[in-house]
């Protein structure tokens, strides 16, 4: 791949930052900005935790349970893959990117996956008491914090509780970074 595993004919950009800092609550603040300038954004959110999203006694669950993998599930409103990961381990960034469909998405969000070398735009809050990322990772491409940073970063800041500005950053990112 010549620009790494990210590099799958959309635009991918993550949203790092420790645990607490609002990636979640800013997304959803900023999907729908995203939406209302026309981009179809897919998201991947990563979890470290043994996540379920089918309840037991279902057809569905049963069938996963029984050794389908994956199992798709479909509905006039939605549908759903679920798979297993049999190694146990974390499934690597580019194996999870390479399941969306470039034709249908103009740009894909990366929620996680802090410690991969992709393009990133990362939240901080020195409130937390954590090191920012930016220093040390080459990949941050923009810094979303809620006060000022020392040292001072060499790509833009933005202004966390601003989710226009940070809709209009990653608007400009996915048109500038579009194949």
């Amino acid at each position: 791949m010549p620009n790494g595993p990210w590099d799958i004919g959309v635009p991918v950009l993550g949203v790092a930052a420790w645990s607490g800092t609002g990636k979640t609550t800013l997304l959803v603040a900023v999907l729908p900005l995203l939406r209302q300038r026309g981009l179809r954004v897919g998201l991947l959110k990563q979890s470290h935790h043994a996540i379920e999203v089918d309840t037991p006694g279902k057809d569905s669950y049963e069938l996963r349970a029984a050794g389908a993998s994956p199992v798709l599930v479909a509905s006039p409103v939605r549908w759903a893959m679920m798979g297993e990961t049999p190694t146990g381990a974390d499934p690597g960034l580019g194996d999870l990117l390479a399941r969306f469909d470039p034709g249908e998405v103009d740009l894909i969000l990366v929620e996680g996956f802090k410690h991969e070398a992709f393009p990133k735009l990362e939240l901080y809050r020195s409130a937390l008491g954590r090191p920012p990322l930016y220093p040390q990772d080459p990949h941050v491409v923009a810094v979303a914090t809620d006060g000022p940073l020392d040292p001072h970063p060499q790509v833009p800041v933005l202004d966390l509780g601003r989710p226009e500005e940070v809709a209009d950053f990653i608007a400009t990112y996915a048109a500038r970074h579009r194949p």
